[in-house]
């Protein structure tokens, strides 16, 4: 098994769209970033690479490269996830929480949940979603989300070659 984690943290600004979790919220300002400023893809993906020792989403995506200005973090989430399952693991669960002042999170939670889940290719149940008002932080006008993984090695498939060499040789023996 292998743990993971990432945090991410971007300003609203006006005339930006809200994306979250992979998800458009209607609010009056988004977050601004390089890409599409979606805090928590963008920590999940810092997770997801820490977790395999691949680095972080800075050295796959520099925000000096024109080419990932305003692109969908869903892009930068694939290529962690890819990472992760060339080491050999695969996602057993996810937990985040996101930190920000508005809009409330509730609403939307199962939402969110939902989309991680299918990016991830895992049940919703295995994404943890929780929410909290930056209360003293002066932090009033970003967003941040914590996010940890937890990887489990993956276990071999009913294709896997071991498992097709077990079954050549049931076959030739007759059983």
């Amino acid at each position: 098994m292998r743990v993971g984690y990432g945090w991410d943290s971007h300003e609203f600004r006006d005339g930006v769209p809200l994306k979250i979790g992979g998800v458009a919220l209607a609010h009056h300002q988004g977050l601004a970033g390089h890409s599409d400023g979606d805090v928590l893809l963008h920590a999940l993906t810092d997770a997801l690479l820490g977790a395999v020792a691949a680095g972080d989403i800075g050295a796959f995506f520099p925000p000096s490269d024109p080419k990932w200005k305003g692109a969908d973090s869903a892009i930068f989430l694939e290529v962690a996830l890819k990472q992760v399952r060339q080491a050999g693991y695969a996602v057993a669960n996810v937990d985040s929480t996101l930190i920000l002042a508005a809009p409330k999170i509730g609403p939307h939670a199962g939402k969110i949940q939902a989309r991680v889940a299918e990016l991830l290719g895992i049940k919703a149940d295995q994404v943890g979603v929780k929410a909290k008002t930056p209360e003293g932080m002066g932090t009033d006008n970003a967003a941040i989300a914590h996010v940890v993984v937890l990887l489990e090695k993956r276990t071999e498939t009913k294709s896997s070659p071991a498992k097709r060499a077990s079954a050549t040789q049931r076959k030739s023996s007759g059983s």
